[in-house]
Parts: C-alpha cells; structure tokens; sequence
C-alpha cells in the first residue's frame, strides 16, 4: 500500500504550485470621454478597421500596404515572436524526463609484466564495448517549471502583442508623413503662384515707375515682396524631401525610393466622416501597447513563483542503464546489463539569503510592470482625449481660417483695382498681397493638421493593421548548416 499511496502523493504535489497566481487587475474607467458628457444616447463603438481608407487616398493605401510587407521594424518584432515561441518550447520540454544514450568502443594493450625469474609477460589485446541510457527526470513538486512555462506563454502573447504595436505605430507614421507631404507640396504650390502673381504686380510697378505715374521706393517693395514669398519655398522642399525620405525608410526602401511616385503630386487628404471613439473601456481592448503591458504584468507575476518555488526541496528521479562487453554481440546479454534508478531529494539548507533576495527582486519587477500597465492606461486615455480634442478645434479653426482667406481675396481683388485706378497707394496692394499668401497658407496648413489629427486620434483608438501575419519566415535564412568544414572570412 506504500507504494500507491507515495504515488498518489506525488501526483497531487505535482499539481502543487507557489507564488501569487495571476488576476488581471480592474482600474476606474471613466464611463464617457469627455465630450460625450450628458448625451443620452450610447456612443458607437470605434471602426478601426481599415480607417485610412476613409481617406480616399489610393497612394496611401499602396503605401502602407508596402511599409506592412517591408518595414525593419515589424520584421524585427516578428522575430521576436519566433524566439518567444522557442522560449516557450523549451520551458515546456523542461516538464518531461529527459534521456540521453552513451556508447563507447575501446581498442588496447595490456601492459608488460616482469615475473620472478625475470621472464617478461607481454599483455594481449583487449576490445571493449560499452553502451547505456542516463534518464532523469524534475518532479517539480512546487511548480517552479509550471511557473516557467506560464511566463513563457504570456511572454509570447506580450511579444504578439508587440508587434500589433508596431505595426499600429508604423500605419500611423506613415499616414502623417503623407499627409506631411502632401500638405508642403500645397505650400509649396501656392508660394510658387503668390510668388508669380506678385512678380507680375511689380513688373506692372516698374512700367508705371518709368510712366512717372509711381516712385521706385513702390516698385522696391513690390520686388522685395515677391522675393520674400520665394524665400519660403526652398525651406519647404527641404521638408518636403524628408518627409519623402522618411516614408521610403518606413517602407524598407532607400529614403528617395518614393520621390517620383510622391512628387507628381496629390491633394492633402481630407477626413470626412466624423471619428467614432466608442467608451474608454475599448481602449484596453483595441490598444495593443496596453494588451501588451498586461501580458508583461502576468508574466513578472509568474517569475515571482518561479523564484519562490527555488526555496523548496527540490525531487528528482534519476536512472541509468549500462551494458558492457568485449563483442557488439555481448551488449544485449542479461549478465552484461547493469541498472540503477531511484530518487534524488535537494533541499536548500544555507544560501546566504540569495533565495529570499531572488524572490523579493522578482516581486519587484512586478511592481514595476503593474505601475508600466496602469500608467499605459492613462496614456492610452489620455492620447484619445488629446487627438480628440486637436481634432474638433482644429476643424473650427479651419472654418474660421477660410474665412479669413475669402476675405483677404476679395480685399486684394479690390486694392488692385483701385490702384490701376488711382484711388489707392500702392502700400495698400502690398500689404492686401501679403496677408492674402499669409492666410491661405495657414488654411493649408491647418488642413494638414486636420488629416494628422485625424491619424492620431484613430492610432490612440489602437487602430492598425489587422491582417493575417507571417511570422515564421525568418530574415536570415541559412544555407549549409549540417557538418561541413568551415570557412573563416576575412
């Protein structure tokens, strides 16, 4: 009765685990973002899926589309995937027995002997054959290999949801690099036609100079008007260049890879449908970075049982069997097999505290990623109420904007007008100029912003792609692996 009782035991302690077991914990979300306060009606939950499409921008799509496919960085979280599934693997092999085969063959002399009388006795030759299996086997009765093999499947969750991370960070770089350059090409546009309108203004200046109908300080400022419009344009192409340098980057190409397809030009994207945000609840399902400091706390939380589990007595089986013979033949013989098996107890006595310091580390480091989660939720509501917001005054501001350049347009319309009638100095054609280029500029330019802020409101929503991944192809793929005689380069 011994015998299943010991084993009866044995099974229930392999069941038997230390440590805290893992909870995700609950944090006191707001239950509207802060412009939906006092509707009554439920807000839509967020339409993720394929948002830059909304645009309407079939470049961009392409683009993005090849930055998913080539971009370093998504490769390299794919890789990470690779090496957190292995882990994974190896942690697992670690519950079973592991058994490894020896084997031996000897070919020698006996050595001389000198007898009594002198007479010298020379050994003969021997052949000897030997073979065997080591079997061992943890019976990891506190769970310190369960509490590994549950780090390393929350560690793969955390690297799978790493690369939803990058690649919700790489969709959203390469939209606002787009809409970035888009926006400069506009400016770019637009300084080009101020600058040709206002170098026709003083060329007209200069034939009423030598008309005597105007002075040459009018025709001075006219010219230095027009060159200061052009000034702006070179500054432009420098930023319009990196930001074509930087979308062939994110793409996986050289940085001027996508000059000619950028360069034949396309209007700034403009979002029309309004954004649906959902409740701040959807954020901890939708954002991968916060998905992914979750995964960090459960797997920190393993390792503290782990560390615990290293305080208790550790058992493990241990067996071998060993053959010997002077003939292959000989090895399968009873007479010639030898075996041993039986238990193996350790039981950590005197370690100078490094144990209980291991697991008090480990609690540690869970600390820190429980504090690395909750403050990745605040970031996360903190992102939607920002873009939110940018969004909305960003759009008033627009509106007001364009305002201001229709009636800036009108106003140098009429101050042409009554100065090739006489009825106004030339001043005020110059100064209507100017703050015409001044406002469509920033209508411009506050229409990119509207397209960013639309980017950014959707990637703090967690929106990125969300296709099907190969990750099991790796980067490098050698060639010749099996024995071989290597080559040392240079």
């Amino acid at each position: 009765m011994a015998r299943p009782g010991a084993l009866v035991l044995a099974v229930l302690l392999a069941g038997c685990s230390v440590g805290p077991d893992y909870a995700t914990p609950a944090f006191d979300l707001p239950a509207r973002w802060s412009d939906q306060a006092g509707r009554k009606k439920e807000p839509a939950p967020p339409q993720l899926a394929h948002w830059w499409e909304r645009l309407k921008d079939p470049t961009l799509n392409t683009l993005i589309a090849t930055a998913v496919d080539g971009n370093l960085d998504v490769a390299t979280a794919k890789a990470k995937i690779r090496e957190a599934r292995a882990t994974y693997r190896q942690q697992v092999g670690g519950l079973f027995p592991q058994v490894d085969f020896s084997g031996t063959a000897t070919r020698g002399q006996n050595g001389s002997r000198v007898g009594s009388g002198g007479d010298i006795t020379v050994g003969g030759l021997y052949t000897d054959y030997q073979a065997g299996f080591d079997a061992s086997w943890e019976l990891d009765l506190f769970g310190a290999n369960r509490r590994g093999v549950e780090a390393a499947a929350y560690g793969t969750q955390s690297a799978e949801d790493e690369l939803r991370a990058t690649l919700l960070t790489l969709v959203g770089d390469v939209a606002s690099n787009y809409v970035a350059a888009r926006g400069y090409q506009a400016r770019i546009a637009l300084a080009e036609r101020t600058a040709a309108s206002q170098r026709e203004t003083a060329a007209l200046t200069r034939t009423k100079l030598e008309a005597g109908a105007v002075s040459a300080v009018d025709v001075a400022n006219a010219t230095g008007l027009a060159a200061s419009t052009e000034a702006n344009i070179p500054g432009l192409k420098a930023q319009l260049a990196q930001s074509i340098h930087r979308l062939g980057v994110l793409t996986g190409q050289p940085p001027s890879t996508l000059a000619g397809r950028i360069l034949r030009g396309g209007p700034i994207p403009s979002p029309r449908a309004p954004v649906s945000k959902g409740v701040p609840a959807d954020v901890l399902r939708n954002r991968p970075d916060v998905r992914q400091a979750e995964r960090t706390l459960a797997q920190s939380t393993a390792l503290i049982g782990q560390a615990e589990a290293a305080r208790y007595p550790a058992v493990s089986l241990t067996g071998n069997i060993n053959t010997d013979g002077s003939k292959v033949g000989d090895l399968v013989r009873g007479s010639a097999i030898s075996w041993s098996y039986g238990p193996t107890l350790s039981v950590p006595v005197f370690t100078g505290g490094q144990l209980k310091a291991a697991v008090e580390v480990a609690d540690a480091q869970r600390d820190q990623t429980f504090l690395a989660y909750h403050a990745s939720i605040l970031t996360a509501l903190e992102d939607v109420e920002n873009a939110a917001v940018a969004l909305n005054q960003e759009r008033a501001k627009a509106g007001k904007l364009a305002q201001s350049a229709a009636a800036y347009r009108d106003a140098t319309r009429l101050a042409r007008a009554l100065y090739q009638n006489g009825s106004t100095s030339f001043l005020e054609v110059l100064d209507a100029e100017r703050s015409l280029y001044s406002a469509e500029d920033s209508l411009l330019v506050s229409q990119a912003a509207i397209a960013t802020d639309y980017v950014a409101l959707n990637k703090a929503l967690g929106g990125g792609w969300d296709g099907a991944m190969d990750v099991t192809t790796p980067a490098v793929v050698d060639t010749n692996t099996g024995p071989h005689f290597s080559q040392m380069q240079p």
